[in-house]
């Protein structure tokens, strides 16, 4: 597959492939980009950024909605490449398509609502006959680096609130899994957006996400990613305006009065989507311990219920990690706490980039499995004696991207939303959940500024100040 640079498709004579982390077989190839094609991407940016900021916010509104209305109707087709590349269960695959298309369709909404407000100028001294108000206009150039894990969802939650601003855009889609957003470039691109107004380069992180985000010319930077590639694009970055979403360990406290059922049916559905492999994920269970039995009465049997497989087949609940290489770390993070004196209760197991669900039992604050970012299909168990020490240990983490607690306790629940240092709390719900149109992002090493596609857009905008003196 070619990728979109300077208005057009190209070809490069050095290739990397693309293959199915269940099998290993090569799905197809992308070009390799250089340093002078992001020097080129950049230069057609800047072009770029002028024919979107003459659009009035109607006509990119019209673009963005046709492109969801594409996408819905090639919901198939693109949740067979996304899956293919990426090792999520197709069924999941299918849900991040309908996903994709409501960002695309939450950001053309807000191109209709770029304004600015009166400034109440009367609050100041010697300010008679004078008139403030503000206007929000585009960054110009945004940079788009973006992980595997989403690889449609979170390029919309960048692409599609920078081209609703008024901006272009530069794209490096994560290695792995291009191919899908080289599918949204082709369908954005015939629902009428400006060719100039994005490109999507393909190639190593080190030339191509590096040349990108280093470039003056760029003025915003939008990275999804580790907490060490964050660290990387904000040294490099010079002075221009980021949002970091980074890397987090989720925790999820289960209090005595908690619905059970309810609990069990979240500890799946937040520990094991994608094959854990979402920054969101349940990882850090923080159960009291008088309920800690019937905790793992009711959640074995639902891990043990999980199919790993084939990621295209319908029966797969979870498909293989992205990369085997992930797998065999996590299959040793998993081994390495049973070995300090964690229950490895189900699954771990590992076949090529399959790891089946885990359940482990107690862990400590001092395991790898609990204090870094496990990325895979585990979830550690730690007893705790009340929530006094279950908020302590919530907090006892550099991350502070998603947490979620579960009990009938309103004084509990409003401790916990008070205290836990997290940017998504969640009462009677896992951590891992996000609605599009929600502000989504982290404290702590888990980042710098909102997405959703309302947040997004004012990250990916500049304010001025305009007084009018009169006589």
């Amino acid at each position: 597959m070619k990728f979109f640079l300077n208005g057009s498709w190209q070809d490069r004579d050095e290739v990397l492939e693309v293959t199915n982390p269940y099998d290993g077989s090569v799905i197809d190839t992308v070009p390799k980009a250089s340093s002078d094609d992001v020097n080129t991407a950049i230069a057609a940016a800047v072009e770029g950024a002028k024919v979107m900021e003459a659009l009035t916010g109607y006509e990119r509104f019209l673009i963005l909605r046709k492109t969801a209305d594409l996408m819905r109707e090639r919901q198939e087709e693109l949740a067979q490449v996304l899956s293919s590349e990426e090792g999520k269960a197709i069924a999941e695959g299918r849900m991040e398509i309908d996903r994709s298309a409501q960002t695309i369709e939450l950001s053309g909404e807000e191109a209709k609502r770029l304004s600015g407000e009166v400034l109440p100028l009367d609050g100041g001294k010697d300010v008679r006959n004078k008139l403030g108000f503000t206007l929000r206009v585009p960054c110009g150039v945004v940079a788009a680096v973006t992980p595997f894990n989403f690889p449609l969802n979170l390029v919309c939650h960048k692409v599609g609130p920078a081209l609703a601003a008024g901006n272009a855009v530069v794209l490096k889609p994560a290695s792995d899994t291009p191919l899908i957003s080289l599918k949204l470039v082709e369908i954005l691109l015939e629902a009428g957006m400006p060719p100039l107004a994005l490109s999507c380069i393909t190639g190593s992180g080190r030339t191509v996400g590096q040349g990108i985000c280093s470039d003056p010319r760029v003025r915003k930077i939008s990275f999804t990613g580790s907490k060490e590639v964050g660290e990387l694009i904000c040294s490099v970055a010079g002075i221009k305006k980021v949002t970091m979403e980074l890397g987090s360990n989720c925790p999820m406290i289960v209090l005595p009065d908690a619905d059970m059922d309810l609990v069990a049916q979240q500890t799946v559905a937040s520990g094991f989507a994608n094959a854990g492999q979402v920054c969101i994920s349940a990882q850090r269970l923080l159960v009291v311990d008088s309920v800690h039995d019937d905790f793992m009465s009711a959640v074995l049997p639902k891990v043990e219920g999980l199919i790993a497989g084939n990621q295209l087949d319908e029966g797969s609940n979870i498909g293989p990690m992205v990369r085997e290489s992930d797998a065999v770390r996590v299959e040793s993070w998993i081994q390495e706490a049973g070995a300090a004196g964690a229950s490895i209760v189900a699954g771990g197991q590992r076949s090529g980039a399959i790891v089946q669900p885990a359940l482990v039992d107690g862990v400590t604050s001092d395991m790898r499995i609990s204090r870094e970012e496990l990325f895979g299909p585990a979830v550690g168990v730690q007893r705790v004696k009340d929530v006094d020490e279950a908020i302590r240990l919530a907090n006892d983490s550099e991350f502070g991207l998603s947490a979620g607690i579960f009990t009938q306790d309103i004084d509990a629940a409003v401790r916990f939303a008070r205290e836990v240092q997290s940017g998504n709390i969640h009462i009677n719900w896992g951590p891992m959940w996000r609605t599009d149109c929600m502000p989504y992002g982290g404290l702590k090493d888990s980042g710098l500024g909102r997405e959703g596609p309302k947040y997004a857009v004012e990250e990916m905008t500049e304010m001025k100040s305009v007084v009018i003196h009169s006589k």
